[in-house]
């Protein structure tokens, strides 16, 4: 209310400013013709003004803005995927039962143009299969345990609040740990496996959809780390690289092992 009252004093202070200023000049040339004119001219400037600076170098800003926030953000995606979304798509992809009805949709060739609306579509819905017998899930817990502090810092990424599905994923990685730190691992029920099942496929089917949103922006942008992106693709057991890209997992996390 404050704020309100200060501007609505400001505007009758200056309104009354040019009213005087206008007087003055009536006083000292007498001609109320040529202010009319100027008053006229100017007040439908303002139109025009208003134009330009609202609808043209407004939105101009805007998308300035939005590029370089997009740009920030995407920087944040890499370290994201380089530090810990690869070593864990990777393993649990080798656990997804149904992997191959989409291995051909997200395993791109470098050779040619990727189509990643064949591939959006097809991980539009996914959330795999996993098998948990194919998981160690108490090495699971003490790797996300260990990239707790990587996750909190990323969350702590004022850009994140722009991308709602990326927040999702970490979120839903966060409630896997939490699960996993809460149950006794060695004797899990039936229950138990089956919501974890559900948790992991769901964490898992984020994950697949942010790397095929972010594999297209780094196509479009910077195709010499979408090349190094396919070469170490987590889908692609045959990917060139593989192997040390894998090594260097390992022993980051030698308890995934």
């Amino acid at each position: 209310m404050k704020i309100l009252n200060w501007r609505v004093g400001l505007g009758v202070v200056l309104l009354l400013l040019s009213v005087a200023f206008y007087f003055l000049h009536y006083l000292v040339f007498h001609d109320s013709h040529h202010i009319f004119i100027y008053l006229v001219g100017d007040v439908a400037f303002v139109f025009v003004e208003v134009l330009l600076v609202t609808l043209v170098i407004h939105h101009l800003l805007n998308e300035w803005e939005k590029k370089s926030k997009l740009k920030k953000l995407n920087m944040v995606i890499e370290t994201f995927f380089s530090e810990f979304g690869k070593p864990l798509l990777a393993y649990l992809s080798k656990a997804d039962r149904d992997l191959s009805t989409v291995r051909t949709a997200v395993v791109m060739s470098c050779d040619c143009e990727p189509d990643f609306k064949r591939a959006g579509s097809a991980v539009s819905a996914y959330n795999g299969n996993i098998d948990l017998d194919k998981i160690r899930l108490d090495q699971l817990e003490t790797f996300l345990r260990a990239k707790r502090g990587f996750l909190v810092n990323l969350l702590q990424n004022p850009n994140l609040l722009e991308h709602e599905t990326f927040t999702e994923s970490l979120m839903a990685i966060f409630h896997i740990t939490e699960e996993l730190a809460a149950r006794d691992l060695s004797n899990l029920s039936e229950d138990d496996r089956r919501h974890t099942k559900r948790d992991l496929e769901r964490a898992y089917g984020l994950l697949i959809r942010q790397w095929v949103s972010y594999m297209q922006y780094t196509h479009r942008h910077y195709p010499y780390f979408f090349l190094f992106a396919m070469n170490t693709n987590p889908f692609d057991a045959e990917a060139s690289w593989l192997e040390r890209w894998s090594g260097k997992v390992h022993e980051a996390a030698p308890a995934m092992g």
